[in-house]
């Protein structure tokens, strides 16, 4: 029966994607960075919470070795950030790269070893959309998810002759995700009086979307993701991160 390890499982995708693997008969370690009473979660002994803070290396050190042998990684775990990239202190940018990006890093870097001399597993990381085509007032978050593409890429060439795969999954917009919510202060004060306008046009945009992502669509983007053997790097998730995928892949005439 195989393990996947999964961060930020507290809420949104990365809740729902742990319920998945769990349905379908995998042992699930499900991380969150404070583990909560309320989260709705299976009752079984295949499925367990730890506490998890991707920032922190003793607590990844902790929950990895607690975990016992893991068969997929799941990098989930990401806050969020909007705003003009202006008004955005570099301290609020840092800590943004230091759960987005760097955190990503620490957790793969702690499991690598096991995948290696197994020689197998999957490292699958979770991005955005906001990589597939530029939108204003997210400048700083789109940057840490899209280091994280760059990183994820590389990794699957580096990990290959060990039989390590390493895949990404690029959700759209989740409307009922708590991107702004688990954002808390660091938004405060991020749209300027001049930046207002456009401010206003974009959460409009937000208001009525054309089409969105929901949990479920991720989750089954990550099962999807861990199990190929195709070699397929890059798995949008949601009809509107499919769209602007197809959009991408097509050649531009200059």
């Amino acid at each position: 029966m195989k393990t996947a390890l999964i961060t930020g499982s507290s809420s949104g995708y990365g809740l729902e994607t742990a319920r998945l693997f769990h349905s379908r008969g995998w042992n699930v370690v499900a991380t969150m960075r404070t583990p909560r009473d309320d989260v709705p979660l299976p009752a079984s002994d295949r499925f367990r919470v730890m506490p998890l803070d991707v920032t922190q290396p003793e607590s990844i050190a902790n929950a990895v070795a607690a975990s016992g042998p893991i068969d997929v990684l799941i990098n989930n775990a990401g806050i969020g950030l909007f705003g003009a990239f202006e008004a955005t202190p570099m301290a609020t940018v840092r800590d943004v790269f230091e759960t987005n990006t760097f955190g990503v890093m620490a957790v793969t870097q702690a499991v690598l070893p096991q995948f290696r001399a197994r020689r197998s597993g999957v490292v699958v990381n979770v991005t955005s959309s906001a990589t597939l085509a530029p939108m204003p007032l997210v400048a700083a978050y789109t940057a840490s998810k899209a280091a994280i593409e760059g990183f994820t890429g590389s990794l699957a060439h580096e990990l290959a002759p060990f039989n390590v795969h390493v895949k990404l999954v690029e959700p759209g917009y989740g409307p009922t995700t708590r991107f702004t919510q688990n954002a808390g202060t660091r938004m405060a004060n991020t749209i300027p009086e001049a930046y207002a306008p456009l401010a206003q046009t974009v959460l409009a945009a937000f208001a009525q979307p054309t089409a969105v992502t929901t949990e479920a669509d991720v989750a089954e983007a990550v099962w999807r993701a861990a199990i190929d053997e195709q070699g397929q790097l890059r798995f949008a998730a949601g009809a509107d991160a499919v769209a602007l995928a197809e959009r991408r892949s097509v050649p531009q005439i200059v």
